[in-house]
């Protein structure tokens, strides 16, 4: 997160061809939902303290492999149906539950930002949780628990957890979901989200932000007034805000 927060002063502006670029790895992550006592909880399983977000606490996935591939004339766009392949796989491999991938809901797409130092183009999918116990792969997960999101947010803003950006605004955007059913279906009303990625500093930090921020074009944020759609991530809490 300091890597990224040292990149916001330095990354160049985005491109048309920076959503496709093929030099990107590219991975795919499953936000597993339950109706529990409280309301609605999400699986989140932690990482080692090595390798690709090491430590930080994520939703089940990894990146794509060549049998993700699917045959010629997939009806979906075909890197999202290698994605939702891939989410499937990596919740088998890491949790030992098992998922159709029909049942996957395509929440959003993440794109980095130009500069970051760990750039992965990231498909996030929502399903209800499978029935059977959890097997977690000790090499993927040290540790998992099934959180209410209010409840990660607060522990993230308490220092107790690490999250990254994007599973922060996952987070906080089902944290007013009743449950399962309202959950999914919030998801297929308002369509697959694309996070065309900037990061910047702001006179309060570093930040970033999304085409719908009138400043996602401009050199100097906190210039302009218009719409807002950015995440403030150098101190805590985080403050997100999405607004016309």
């Amino acid at each position: 997160m300091r890597d990224l927060a040292d990149a916001a002063g330095t990354a160049r502006r985005r491109t048309d061809s920076d959503l496709s670029d093929p030099g990107i790895p590219v991975a795919a992550t499953v936000v597993l939902l339950r109706d529990g006592a409280g309301g609605l909880e999400v699986l989140m399983i932690e990482r080692p303290d090595r390798g690709s977000f090491a430590g930080a606490w994520v939703f089940p996935g990894g990146k794509l492999d060549p049998g993700d591939a699917g045959a010629v004339g997939d009806a979906t766009a075909p890197e999202e149906a290698d994605a939702r392949r891939a989410a499937v796989r990596e919740t088998r491999e890491e949790t030992g539950l098992e998922i159709e991938a029909s049942a996957l809901v395509t929440l959003s797409c993440w794109d980095p930002p130009p500069g970051a130092p760990l750039r992965i183009r990231t498909w996030f999918f929502l399903a209800a949780a499978p029935e059977g116990a959890l097997r977690l792969e000790p090499g993927e997960a040290v540790a998992a628990e099934w959180l209410r999101p209010s409840i990660a947010l607060q522990r993230q803003s308490r220092g107790e957890l690490l999250l990254y950006p994007p599973t922060w605004v996952t987070l906080h955007g089902l944290a007013d979901a009743d449950g399962v059913d309202s959950a999914l279906a919030g998801a297929r009303v308002r369509g697959v989200q694309t996070f065309e990625t900037q990061a910047r500093k702001g006179p309060g930090g570093p930040l970033l932000l999304w085409r719908e921020d009138a400043e996602y074009e401009g050199e100097r944020p906190g210039a302009a007034s218009g719409p807002r759609h950015r995440l403030e991530f150098g101190g805590t809490p985080w403050v997100y805000t999405r607004c016309d």
